[in-house]
């Protein structure tokens, strides 16, 4: 073997690690979405705030708690472990209780020196500028199955869950499917791209091969 074109492997630049955010309305598959992928997962609804949280929004009109609001929602300490997830490959992140409305302890999430990892969370589309500005963001999607199909799914699911009281599910339940295609385009508009389950997972591989596509969003 010719010495001069030898370069062992650990001469190699480090594989840098960087995030697909994946967001979508309630209920729209997208935990289901980052299990299949086989990708290292961070849960960005373990960064809800606190049940007594005086700055928790509420729904208007109501006495309810607005979850589904981003002002229920932890964003700076989300990106704090994006990027530290990034930077190291390991951060701690709480355990939140959604049936409690209460952080429970802490856990550690590693993602190794894997080149990507999804952060999955109704919110997640709040943080695309954000990671993109910080070098971390891969590619950002919003899932979007229609309003009816959506709300079957959540409310089957939170009610298997205990998540909250029937009467509450119900009333955030047709809320949201009134309200799933704004979400839908504020998400899009925040910078991710809207697609089914079938394109996200095309557009994660491409990802994952260093071919990524496109966020709605693109930077001048």
């Amino acid at each position: 073997m010719d010495a001069a074109h030898w370069c062992p492997v650990s001469s190699q630049p480090p594989i840098p690690t960087r995030v697909v955010l994946l967001c979508g309305p309630s209920g729209s598959g997208k935990s289901l979405l980052a299990a299949r992928s086989g990708l290292p997962v961070l849960r960005l609804d373990d960064f809800y705030k606190e049940g007594d949280d005086p700055t928790l929004p509420l729904v208007a009109g109501s006495s309810d708690i607005d979850w589904d609001h981003p002002g229920s929602w932890d964003a700076d300490t989300a990106v704090a472990a994006i990027v530290e997830l990034c930077a190291s490959g390991r951060t701690h992140v709480p355990l939140y209780d959604i049936s409690l409305s209460a952080r429970t302890g802490t856990e550690a999430v590693e993602v190794g020196r894997t080149p990507l990892f999804i952060a999955e969370g109704i919110f997640a589309a709040e943080i695309v500028e954000r990671c993109r500005e910080l070098g971390v963001l891969a590619d950002a999607l919003c899932l979007s199955r229609g309003p009816v199909k959506t709300f079957r799914r959540r409310f089957l699911r939170d009610l298997r869950e205990g998540r909250k009281s029937v009467p509450f599910l119900l009333r955030r339940g047709w809320r949201l499917m009134r309200a799933e295609r704004s979400i839908v385009a504020r998400q899009t508009a925040l910078g991710a791209y809207a697609c089914d389950r079938d394109e996200a997972m095309g557009r994660l591989a491409s990802a994952a091969a260093g071919r990524c596509a496109p966020t709605a969003r693109t930077t001048a």
